[in-house]
C-alpha cells in the first residue's frame, strides 16, 4: 500500500492510494490530429527558449506549505520566500509559523489575505495577512483532513475539501479576509465508495470559470458533484453528479480557460481525461481515459495547469516524477500528449504557474524540494530554471 503523504505524528495518516492494482493502468491513447498546432514540438526532449514576454521587475513573493507534525521532520511552517521572475530563482526569508500543517494554499482575489488549511482530524482553516503577516483567525471546517481550499471570484467566500470526512465546507469571508462560521457543511453519502475505497474521501472545492456553480471532486466516491452556491446565505445545492469509471480516483479538476471544459487527474488508476462543462446547467461530463506519460509504472497523477491562453497544459506525476506536457486542441475539446519531463525532484505533490505564465513550479513532497521550469509560450516547452530551492516536505507552491 502506497501512500502520498507522511504520517501525522500523534494524529492521523491520511490514506491516499487504498485500490491501487500492481501494474499498468488501462489507458486510451489521445487522438493526434491531421496536423499539430504552429509552433507545437513534435517532443518535450529538447529544450525550449525563457518566454520573452513582459515580466514584473524585481523579486515576487512565494509561499510554500508544508507539513509540520511529518514523521522525521516537517516544515516550521508555511515557508516564505522570493523568486526572481526572470531567472527563476528562488530565495528563502523564513517560515511564518502558528499554523499546523499547512498543506494547501490560495490567495484572496484581491491579493491581501492567506489562506491555508489546517490539515488535522480536527480539519481548520486559517487567514493569514500578507501585509504583517498576522494570523486574522482560524475556523473549523466541520471534517477531518482538509487537504485543499480555494477563494471564490466574488472575493466573499472560503470552500474547503475535508478528504478525511468526504465532506465539503463554505466559510463567509468579511471585509478583512478573515473566515466566519461555517455557512454549509455537505457530507458526500453517495453513492457506496468505489473499489478499494472505505468511504468519500473530498480532494478539491473550486468554483467554475463563470462563477455559477462550485464543483467537488470526490476520490472515494469517484464522483464530482456540482453545486450552486448560494451568493447571499452561503449555502450549497446539489445540481449535479458526473460519474468517473469505477476505481480511477479522480483527484483534481482544472477548467480551460474558455469556461467549456476541464482536465480532470484521475490518482488511482493513472489516467487523465477531458470533460464538457455546461455553465448553465453546472452539469460535468466525464470523458474517455487517457495516458499520463508514465509508462504503465507506478504513478499517481497529482495536478493540471493549463496557460492563461488555453494552449497547454501540465500534469504532474508523481512517482514516475515528470511533469507531462499536452497541447490543447479543438478549444479545449481535445488534449494531445508532447511527452514528459523529469520534474528534477521526489513526489510532484503540486505544481502552479507564476501570474505572468513564464514559470512553472512544482513542489516535491518527498525530496522536500522546488524546482522552477521557464515555460516557453509559443511551443509549451519547459526548461530548468536551476537548481531546486530546498524546502521541507514541500506539498503546495503558490507564486504571487
Amino acid at each position: 500500500m502506497d501512500t502520498d503523504d507522511e504520517p501525522v505524528r500523534g494524529r492521523w495518516s491520511r490514506r491516499r492510494f487504498a485500490g491501487v492494482l500492481a501494474g499498468a493502468a488501462a489507458v486510451v491513447a489521445v487522438p493526434s490530429p491531421a496536423a499539430p498546432p504552429s509552433g507545437a514540438p513534435a517532443s518535450a526532449d529538447e529544450p525550449g527558449p525563457a518566454p520573452s514576454r513582459g515580466r514584473p521587475s524585481g523579486p515576487r513573493p512565494l509561499y510554500v506549505g508544508t507539513y509540520t507534525s511529518a514523521d522525521g521532520g516537517g516544515g516550521a511552517g508555511i515557508a516564505l520566500a522570493s523568486y526572481d521572475p526572470a531567472t527563476g530563482r528562488i530565495t528563502g526569508s523564513g517560515a511564518l509559523t502558528g499554523v499546523p500543517d499547512p498543506s494547501y494554499l490560495a490567495v484572496h482575489p484581491d491579493g491581501r489575505t492567506l489562506y491555508a488549511v489546517d490539515e488535522r482530524a480536527d480539519g481548520a482553516v486559517t487567514a493569514v495577512r500578507l501585509a504583517d503577516r498576522r494570523i486574522l483567525g482560524t475556523r473549523s471546517t466541520g471534517g477531518a483532513g482538509p487537504c485543499h481550499l480555494s477563494v471564490h471570484p466574488s472575493g466573499r467566500w472560503l470552500l474547503s475539501a475535508n478528504y478525511g470526512s468526504g465532506s465539503v465546507a463554505v466559510h463567509p469571508l468579511d471585509a478583512s479576509g478573515a473566515p466566519g462560521e461555517r455557512t454549509a457543511l455537505v457530507t458526500h453519502t453517495s453513492p457506496p465508495p468505489g473499489p478499494g475505497q472505505q468511504g468519500p474521501h473530498a480532494h478539491q472545492f473550486v468554483t467554475s470559470p463563470d462563477g455559477g456553480h462550485v464543483l467537488a471532486v470526490d476520490l472515494g466516491t469517484d464522483t464530482v458533484y456540482s453545486y450552486r452556491l448560494d451568493p447571499a446565505r452561503g449555502t450549497l445545492t446539489e445540481v449535479a453528479r458526473a460519474h468517473a469509471r469505477p476505481g480511477a480516483g479522480p483527484r483534481h479538476l482544472t477548467f480551460h480557460p474558455g469556461g467549456r471544459y476541464a482536465y480532470l487527474a484521475n490518482e488511482v488508476d493513472d489516467t487523465v481525461a477531458v470533460c464538457a462543462y455546461d455553465p448553465g446547467s453546472g452539469r460535468l461530463t466525464i470523458g474517455e481515459p487517457q495516458s499520463t506519460g508514465s509508462g504503465g509504472g507506478a504513478n499517481y497523477p497529482a495536478q493540471f495547469v493549463v496557460t492563461a491562453d488555453g494552449g497547454y497544459a501540465f500534469l504532474a506525476n508523481r512517482g514516475h516524477n515528470s511533469l507531462a506536457r499536452y497541447a490543447v486542441e479543438a478549444g479545449g475539446a481535445r488534449l494531445r500528449l508532447l511527452g514528459t519531463v523529469p520534474v528534477g525532484g521526489d513526489f510532484p505533490r503540486q505544481i502552479a504557474l507564476s501570474p505572468d505564465g513564464g514559470l512553472l513550479f512544482a513542489a516535491n513532497q518527498r525530496s522536500g524540494t522546488v524546482t522552477v521550469f521557464h515555460v516557453d509560450p509559443a511551443s509549451g516547452e519547459l526548461r530548468s530554471a536551476g537548481e531546486p530551492f530546498a524546502s521541507p516536505v514541500a506539498v503546495c507552491a503558490l507564486p504571487l
